[in-house]
């Protein structure tokens, strides 16, 4: 399934440079909406956002389109999804904790189904009972069964892995092993069935690219407007690209993440993302400096960013594939694209969870040599997620900054949507309003097919998309995040945090996010009555959302709360290259 690209981005180049744009082949009334899932990307890890990293299709989209800057997500993939797809709470629409990660005393409680539950309607649903045709391909996460597939909540055509992630190969290796002995095994859907993908030939990124063209070229005959879902597994663990996307980068993470950081933040204050005089996070003293590792694991450090930083180059290529087919096909001028990540870069580890570790040090192999390649399964530790998310606190599973911030993009000169950089605080629940207002759409309130579904809480952002509106969200209004025990909650331009140690204080911290989006300042004990006021406003989020507030939850042991990152790199940065019994 490798195609090269290069035709595509030279087309999309001189089409991006070149507004306005030709007018359509065929004018409707209604515009298509590509909407553009990243999985664990970090805010800084395209060049619109600072990075070093190629995205030329990304970073013309940015630069024609609007970046905003002060987009929140949640800090975990499926909870992000969930509110992506439903425009309200993670913990309404069946989300409240991870579903692999669910306690006993969480699992099955309202709002803790661990699927998308039937207290929401989905995006599709509302837009194919709009008159719009829906297809998605990737990554789904929001239930494995066939009833809680993408073809059961909307969609026309759907090609999607289930699961949280998977390998990017056609080996369909799993992420989480409950047998040491047995690898896992993704789930794959197609229209809603079961199938197994192709052995050879397979990459996840240029498969899902390739599936959302054919889908959109089937249905093209019924000449209705099309919504289309493009959910990358990439740049997710395990990292994994093809040989000839990581060669591009083999020589460039030499000098470690603690030098990147630097090169990030002097093109971040370049290019006018960030005031010269913020604080820049360097990461959590739990974790060494770049020039305490020994040389051999700061050769495989170096080989894993240079395989994550080709993943986002083969995404940002099959994102232009996608472009290049749209403006063919005469219908990029009248498509509306946006364009995030589902949550901070990732620095957790998933060897801490079930048997995996002992799995993957068993059967995978991944020496120096073989990383990124077939019968590898890396991640990329705390070191680059920070980097990631430069010059933020922490990352992927916190509620910090880090965590919670992504790299997003509106695009659609036709619809008017603007251009430039805007601050304003988004949330990921305002993207599906916003597509009902681009459509015609209505969501349908508080019954749907005769049940009760519960309303938006998101809010359209398409007014400030186009200018004539300065803010989505009043400084009076709290939006609040739980997951896993962590919690924040924002109002105005106050933020209160709760991280276990080592992480955080395991107490209530208080920041202004406008004078110090990094959180380096902690104001709790000196302006406490602003802490009572964001503290009340957390007990309403809390009884509104239904949240199970657990004593103890972010202290679990496992995925979000991993220590041994390093002690598996050690291990792995001596490993010979061997043959696996995974790549048989």
């Amino acid at each position: 399934m490798k195609i090269s690209c290069a035709a595509g981005v030279t087309v999309m180049a001189a089409f991006l440079s070149s507004m306005p744009m030709a007018s359509m082949a065929a004018e409707t009334t209604r515009p298509n909406i590509l909407l553009i899932l990243a999985d664990d990307l970090g805010l800084t890890d395209i060049g619109a956002f600072g990075s070093e990293i190629a995205t030329p299709n990304l970073d013309r989209l940015a630069k024609n389109g609007t970046r905003m800057t002060n987009f929140y997500a949640a800090p975990f993939c499926s909870p992000t999804r969930a509110m992506l797809m439903s425009g309200t709470d993670n913990h309404l629409a069946g989300f409240g904790d991870m579903a692999e990660l669910m306690l006993p005393e969480q699992r099955g409680k309202p709002g803790y189904e661990g699927y998308l539950n039937e207290r929401v309607v989905a995006i599709p649903q509302v837009l194919k009972d709009a008159g719009y045709r829906t297809v998605m391909a990737g990554k789904w996460h929001l239930g494995n069964a066939e009833n809680q597939s993408p073809a059961a909540r909307g969609f026309d055509r759907s090609y999607a892995m289930t699961m949280g992630g998977a390998s990017h190969f056609g080996d369909q290796i799993g992420i989480v092993a409950l047998d040491p002995n047995k690898p896992p095994k993704a789930i794959y859907r197609e229209n809603g069935k079961s199938i197994d993908i192709p052995r050879d030939g397979f990459y996840s990124s240029d498969a899902f690219a390739g599936k959302l063209l054919e889908y959109l070229d089937e249905t093209e005959s019924s000449g209705k407007p099309f919504f289309a879902y493009l959910a990358f597994t990439a740049p997710h663990w395990p990292l994994q690209a093809p040989d000839e996307d990581i060669r591009k980068y083999a020589d460039r993470y030499q000098g470690g993440y603690d030098q990147l950081r630097r090169e990030r933040f002097e093109r971040l204050k370049k290019i006018g993302l960030v005031d010269a005089k913020t604080a820049v996070y360097e990461g959590n003293p739990y974790w060494p400096k770049w020039n305490t590792l020994p040389p051999e694991q700061k050769k495989a450090e170096a080989k894993r960013m240079a395989v994550f930083a080709a993943m986002v180059d083969n995404m940002d290529r099959q994102i232009g594939r996608v472009l290049k087919h749209l403006e063919e096909k005469g219908q990029l001028d009248n498509t509306v694209i946006f364009f995030l990540s589902d949550n901070g870069a990732d620095g957790n580890s998933v060897y801490d969870v079930a048997e995996t570790r002992t799995w993957v040090h068993k059967d995978m192999d991944n020496s120096i040599e073989n990383t990124g390649r077939p019968g590898s399964f890396v991640e990329y530790g705390p070191g680059w997620a920070q980097v990631g998310m430069t010059p933020l606190k922490m990352y992927k599973s916190f509620m910090y900054e880090g965590g919670i911030s992504v790299p997003a993009i509106a695009w659609g000169p036709k619809a008017g949507i603007g251009t430039g950089e805007r601050r304003a605080l988004i949330h990921v629940t305002d993207l599906a309003p916003t597509i009902y207002e681009l459509a015609g759409a209505r969501h349908p309130g508080n019954e749907y097919q005769g049940r009760t579904v519960v309303p938006l809480r998101g809010k359209s952002m398409l007014a400030f998309l186009r200018g004539n509106e300065a803010i989505v969200h009043n400084p009076d209004e709290a939006i609040g995040w739980e997951l896993g025990g962590r919690k924040a909650l924002r109002k105005g331009d106050w933020k209160i945090v709760y991280a276990n140690p080592p992480w955080g204080s395991g107490n209530w911290e208080l920041y202004n996010i406008a004078d110090d989006r990094s959180e380096s300042r902690d104001l709790a004990a000196t302006n406490p009555e602003k802490l009572k006021e964001l503290l009340v406003a957390w007990k309403q989020y809390v009884l509104e959302t239904g949240t199970l507030e657990i004593e103890g939850l972010a202290s679990r042991p496992g995925y979000s709360n991993a220590g041994k990152y390093y002690e598996d790199l050690a291990y792995e940065a001596k490993m010979p290259a061997r043959q696996q019994k995974s790549s048989k």
